[in-house]
């Protein structure tokens, strides 16, 4: 009978407290503050946007993600107000590469330490693209007879323009290495997002852009664009890509460039909240929706959470610093 009585409380106790681990379980109790540090259309907003769509679609939150765009400073407005909200579990940061270019280039108070980082969604590609309807009549098919155009004006005051993402940023980061690789010289124009950049593309306001591949994406199918030369070691594998070469295919340069797509938190978030932005996310990666929009945008799958997705962020500082060092970008 004693036996039987401690099995039967042992029983309702592990009912009980399994209850309450279940109620104790942390989820968000306020709309979540997903911050953008990037102007709208980029890959980074359209990521940000998708992934806040797919969680009201398919309920994998009990609280709305509000995207924000916070772009000034080139990020640097988004990385210091979500550090100053340390603790904060209902704050979280889409991040691009500028997560390790702005503060090398302007000195900002901040580091990716100064953040949680959540989880690697995914890894951009870079492709170069020119316009296909110019004002001179000249059409570029491949990206040599690009380049040969370039070298032609790289002596003087009327040199090729390039459009990209901000400065000393990477867009800047991959002109300069075509710069260095192959002898010639842009006059590199900044805009605040690449959205932004494709449009002045196909307003013929620069001749050529380093663009991720989404950014472009509808001005390729619509015939205004196209693409040249995709800066990676391989070629893009999705079947609307995969005959666009590489660099190096087309101009025996290797220059290869993948920027993160990644989630942080503010200082010292939670390890609960984490555990739950990791668990959503995951989530929203296995929708059907998520898998085509990366597949569309050739986007790299590449989803890593805790050590793995440190490692790598502390890696990639380092190639940063390098390759800015070597273009002369480094803050002085």
């Amino acid at each position: 009978m004693r036996k039987k009585t401690l099995l039967i409380l042992e029983i309702l106790l592990l009912t009980i407290f399994g209850s309450w681990h279940g109620v104790l379980a942390w989820e968000p109790t306020k709309p979540i503050e997903f911050v953008i540090p990037a102007g709208t259309g980029g890959g980074a907003d359209q990521m940000a946007r998708l992934i806040s769509g797919l969680a009201e679609k398919h309920k994998l939150s009990p609280r709305p993600l509000i995207a924000v765009n916070k772009s000034g400073g080139a990020g640097a407005e988004g990385f210091l107000h979500v550090k100053d909200k340390k603790g904060d579990a209902h704050t979280i940061i889409i991040t691009l590469s500028n997560l390790f270019t702005t503060p090398l280039a302007t000195g900002v108070p901040f580091n990716w330490k100064d953040l949680t980082p959540v989880a690697r969604i995914a890894l951009d590609q870079f492709i170069l693209w020119v316009n296909t309807k110019r004002d001179d009549g000249k059409e570029f098919n491949t990206a040599k007879e690009y380049i040969a155009a370039v070298k032609e004006r790289s002596g003087g005051d009327n040199r090729m323009k390039m459009g990209g993402t901000g400065s000393a940023q990477e867009d800047q980061i991959i002109t300069i290495q075509l710069e260095q690789a192959l002898g010639l010289k842009f006059t590199y124009v900044p805009f605040k997002g690449g959205g932004e950049v494709c449009v002045n593309l196909v307003g013929k306001h620069v001749d050529s852009t380093v663009n991720n591949p989404i950014e472009c994406a509808s001005h390729w199918k619509n015939g205004t664009v196209r693409p040249l030369a995709v800066f990676d070691t391989g070629r893009i594998p999705a079947a609307d890509w995969k005959a666009i070469p590489t660099v190096k295919e087309a101009l025996g340069a290797d220059i290869h460039y993948l920027m993160l797509r990644g989630i942080f938190g503010p200082p010292d978030m939670p390890k609960e909240a984490v555990e739950w932005y990791i668990g959503f996310l995951k989530k929203v990666y296995e929708t059907p929706e998520f898998k085509k929009y990366l597949e569309d945008g050739a986007l790299k799958p590449s989803f890593a959470t805790g050590a793995e997705y440190v490692k790598w962020v502390e890696e990639n500082e380092q190639l940063h610093r390098d390759l800015m060092a070597k273009g002369g970008l480094l803050k002085k």
